[in-house]
């Protein structure tokens, strides 16, 4: 089995698993393309040390570049920026490595700790 993405005007509307078969078979009545997608490539890389495909898993409301043949999730937030080597966003504030969870402030541009 495969991950299919239906693609319209280049945003993700459906993901759907399926066999190469059924997507090249199916009449479908909507707008639209489907676009195979990899489950285990996220910023260019395979989670199984396999070819990554396209970049990254396609997410519903994310767009699908055909140009850069890349899955590029949603943007989070206005001010961060994409990486073009990964097709992933990121902050203007790299996340601290030390061991803690943060989330982005948008407001202040920084990381702020979760207490948990």
């Amino acid at each position: 089995m495969a991950h299919f993405a239906k693609v319209e005007s280049g945003i993700v509307k459906k993901v759907i698993v399926a066999e190469q078969d059924f997507v090249d078979t199916y009449i479908d009545n909507e707008a639209g393309e489907w676009v195979q997608t990899s489950y285990n490539t996220y910023a260019g890389q395979h989670k199984l040390d396999d070819t990554p495909f396209r970049k990254n898993y396609a997410i519903v409301g994310g767009t699908y570049d055909a140009t850069r043949d890349a899955f590029i999730p949603p943007k989070q937030y206005p001010s961060w920026t994409l990486n073009e080597t990964t097709c992933q966003w990121e902050a203007p504030v790299a996340y601290p490595n030390d061991g803690n969870v943060y989330t982005w402030n948008e407001s202040d541009q920084q990381w702020d700790e979760v207490s948990i």
